[in-house]
C-alpha cells in the first residue's frame, strides 16, 4: 500500500467541498477495519483512506497550506499505513467509568503485548507495540496502542486462498477472543496485504 504524498490530498478549499462525502465514505468503510476483543477492547486497522482522512482533518482542523506544516502531517500519519506484509492497528482498551478505567489500567500493564493474531495452521502473531514512543509506566498501561502486525508469505498466502483469521488477548486481567474474525473484517484486512 503506497504512503501518502502532497499530490494525494486535497486542498482546504476542495475538501470543505467534499468533506461531508468524503467523511460518510471513511466511516462506511471503518466499519469493515474495527474488530471488538471482549467488552473493552478493540482493534482499529489503519490504512491509507483512513489516514488520508486523518490527515485532511488535521490540515482542516488547523487551517494547514504551507508546504512544510503538510509534509509534517504526511510524515506523522504515514507510518500508519500497512506495508504490504503487515497490518497495523490502533488498540484501544474502553471503559466508560473514569475511575474504573484507572483501576483496569493499571491492572493491565503489558497488555499491548499479549494481543494475537493467527492465520488458521499458523502460530500466533503479537505485535510490534508503541514503535513511536513508550506509552505505558511499570504501574499502569495506556488506553492507546499503535500496534504493527507482521506476516509472512506463506500466512499471506494462506489467507488469499480463504484461511479463517482469528484474533485475541491473553493477559492475566483481559482474556478474549475472536475465532473466527468476522469475514467483512478479514476481506477488508486482505486488501493490505501485497
Amino acid at each position: 500500500m503506497s504512503k501518502l504524498t502532497r499530490d494525494d490530498l486535497y486542498s482546504l478549499e476542495e475538501y470543505d467541498r467534499i468533506r461531508n462525502d468524503f467523511r460518510k465514505e471513511v466511516m462506511s468503510h471503518k466499519q469493515n477495519r474495527r474488530l471488538p476483543i471482549g467488552p473493552n477492547a478493540t482493534l482499529y486497522f489503519e490504512d491509507r483512506k483512513i489516514m488520508q482522512y486523518q490527515i485532511q482533518e488535521m490540515l482542516r482542523a488547523e487551517r494547514i497550506f504551507q508546504a512544510e506544516g503538510i509534509q509534517d502531517e504526511l510524515d506523522t500519519y504515514n507510518p500508519m499505513i500497512p506495508d504490504g506484509s503487515n497490518w497495523k492497528a490502533t488498540f484501544m482498551i474502553e471503559f466508560e467509568n473514569a475511575d474504573e478505567r484507572r483501576k483496569q489500567l493499571a491492572r493491565m500493564v503489558n497488555i499491548e503485548n499479549t494481543v494475537w493474531l493467527q492465520v488458521e495452521g499458523f502460530d500466533r502473531v503479537t505485535p510490534f507495540a508503541d514503535e513511536d514512543l513508550e506509552r505505558a509506566t511499570e504501574d499502569k498501561t495506556s488506553s492507546v496502542h499503535f500496534l504493527r502486525f507482521e506476516l509472512d508469505d506463506d500466512m499471506i498466502q494462506a489467507l488469499k486462498n480463504g484461511a479463517s483469521l482469528s484474533a485475541g488477548i491473553d493477559h492475566d486481567a483481559y482474556r478474549h477472543s475472536v475465532e473466527p474474525v468476522p469475514d467483512n473484517v478479514r476481506q477488508s484486512l486482505l486488501e493490505d496485504l501485497g
